[in-house]
């Protein structure tokens, strides 16, 4: 998976076991072969799932606000992410290293372990939900092919439905196990080709649906909708949304930076994949989700639904297999991948990349499984917000740690070391103060999501708990520098 470090980059005499493996060493330069074109496909694929589509289309539906301001709201999420991953991506880009190895500077050689964790249960979670999206679109292909069968179901899934989801749970694990490039050329292919048919589709459902798309448009566009609360509010709960939707993937960026030829080439690929994808893959849903208004009658926000009701079978074919491999390409990349090394990260002599990869499918095997029937009840941009909330502040912490507390400067080999003298060691491999700037920030921005009293927030509690675990972060951190006995920073 990753070229091993030679005795020349670091001391092996005080490299400690329990934090070193082969697939969380640094990778170097010769190495990397990821450019623009394979982080664009991070992207692309990411909001062309059929999770990410289902969730744009709804954002013009829910919040009653006008189409234009929720397409700003949504442009301007894109820019957000932007230079939010461009500030996590750097550091992996310059040094190799993926994310729970660079969060030890900040949280300690052991205490990165906490933040490992909380991003794996994330990651777990939404690659079972991805999993249950990709099935959705398997299953509409044997239902066009071979029949429904009977329409008897178990938690909420019918025999069609479960086999769908074990075909696309074992076909993830066979790609997975293939290795990084395969999962490369995979998203290479697959990003692309879901714009195709997305364009397809979106000029079906056009001609179909004739003169009078337009005006469904329009009165989507019109904000007929009655909303509660201003529409500044329903705004940045928009923006908050699709930013929590990104953010898992926000935090630990440098998973995939550490393949990334140049850091150039890491902001192209984050322009071209983040505001000016979404805008153009949001204006797309839009025509379709306006189209489904005059033709079926109501607002459709899943495409296999919409494909489901066009009724053609060719069509229908090659949206299914696109559809799927977009959203098993970002499981893959966002869903799959972090959790391997946060899990690796753990327990390193013991677990490697590949097993962290078998344990994280395992179980969202059970996530997926229980989506319809107990899961999805709380909500799709609710899901969102709360997942993100719990692990928001820790982006505050590690950009605040990089480029003020660190100055884009790390040692490798204190990374590795678990000596008491090392640079990250701390308090016996833990940062307290880190810890304590979590919590307090973490307190707060899942509380915006789960106490009714804070819902005013909206969907922007994971800006707000990112700002203030770096805020507290520094504010401790400054104290603790000030304290040269106990500092090792």
């Amino acid at each position: 998976m990753v070229t091993p470090m030679k005795e020349s980059d670091l001391d092996i005499q005080t490299i400690d076991p329990s934090l070193y493996n082969e697939d969380l060493a640094p990778l170097k330069h010769k190495d990397r072969n990821w450019g623009a074109f394979e982080i664009f496909n991070v992207w692309s694929n990411d909001i062309q799932s059929l999770f990410g589509y289902t969730l744009a289309a709804s954002l013009f539906l829910t919040y009653g606000l006008n189409g234009w301001a929720v397409m700003a709201a949504i442009i301007l999420a894109g820019v957000i992410v932007m230079y939010l991953v461009n500030l996590t991506g750097k550091p992996s880009v310059k040094y190799g290293i993926p994310f729970p190895v660079m969060i030890r500077a900040s949280m300690g050689v052991r205490g990165a372990n906490l933040p490992a964790l909380l991003r794996a249960i994330i990651g777990i979670f939404w690659y079972g939900v991805q999993t249950y999206f990709a099935s959705t679109a398997v299953a509409l292909l044997i239902t066009a092919l071979f029949g429904g069968g009977d329409g008897s179901t178990f938690l909420g899934l019918s025999g069609v439905a479960w086999l769908a989801f074990v075909i696309v749970w074992l076909f993830q694990i066979a790609i997975f196990w293939a290795g990084i490039e395969r999962i490369k050329h995979f998203l290479n292919w697959a990003g692309p080709m879901v714009y195709v048919v997305m364009l397809v589709l979106m000029v079906v459902v056009w001609v179909q649906a004739g003169g009078d798309l337009l005006p469904a448009v329009s009165s989507i566009f019109s904000a007929d909708e009655e909303r509660s609360g201003s529409a500044v509010a329903a705004f940045l709960a928009i923006v908050g949304t699709m930013v929590a939707y990104f953010a898992a993937v926000v935090i630990n960026f440098g998973d995939f930076t550490r393949f990334v030829k140049s850091e150039r080439q890491m902001k192209l690929g984050n322009l071209l994949g983040l505001p000016l994808n979404v805008a153009f893959f949001s204006f797309i849903a839009l025509i379709i989700t306006a189209g489904t208004l005059v033709l079926f009658g109501e607002a459709l926000t899943n495409p296999a639904d919409i494909v489901e009701r066009v009724d053609s079978l060719p069509l229908t074919i090659v949206a299914a297999l696109t559809f799927f491999a977009a959203t098993v390409g970002i499981n893959l990349v966002a869903n799959f991948i972090p959790p391997a090394y946060d899990l690796a990260n753990l327990f390193p002599s013991k677990i490697s990349f590949k097993v962290g990869g078998l344990i994280t499918a395992v179980l969202a095997f059970f996530v997926g499984a229980l989506w319809v029937s107990v899961i999805s009840q709380i909500g799709v941009p609710g899901f969102v917000n709360a997942l993100g909330a719990v692990v928001a502040p820790f982006y505050g912490i590690i950009v605040v740690d990089y480029y003020l507390i660190k100055r884009q400067t790390l040692n490798m080999q204190d990374l590795f070391s678990s000596a008491e003298g090392g640079r990250y060691h701390y308090l016996k491999g833990w940062n307290q103060r880190a810890l304590i700037a979590f919590a307090g920030a973490a307190l707060f921005s899942i509380s915006t999501v789960l106490v009714p009293a804070l819902s005013g927030l909206g969907g922007y509690g994971w800006l707000l708990g990112a700002a203030l675990g770096g805020l507290f972060y520094y504010g401790l951190m400054r104290r603790f520098r000030a304290v040269p006995a106990i500092s090792h920073s």
